[in-house]
């Protein structure tokens, strides 16, 4: 009777799906493209293509950044 009330309790009470760390189920396809494209890079090995082609999209947002701080002294 005891084992009943443990399990009928539990089935009840259900705990909530974990996460799965990066590889969650996502509905936002920004998030499940960068997933992707990160995936890719860590099975490209040493090529480094996806990083070298972020640290030049963040390069040109600083001088883009520094450019207007100059036109707005001026």
């Amino acid at each position: 009777m005891k084992n009943y009330f443990i399990k009928l309790v539990n089935n009840l009470i259900k705990e909530p799906p974990k996460l799965l760390g990066r590889w969650k189920l996502d509905s936002c396809n920004v998030v499940l493209n960068n997933k992707v494209d990160l995936s890719n890079e860590d099975h490209c090995g040493p090529c480094g293509q996806y990083s070298m082609q972020k640290n030049e999209e963040m390069i040109n947002d600083k001088k883009k950044i520094s450019f207007s701080k100059k036109q707005k002294d001026i």
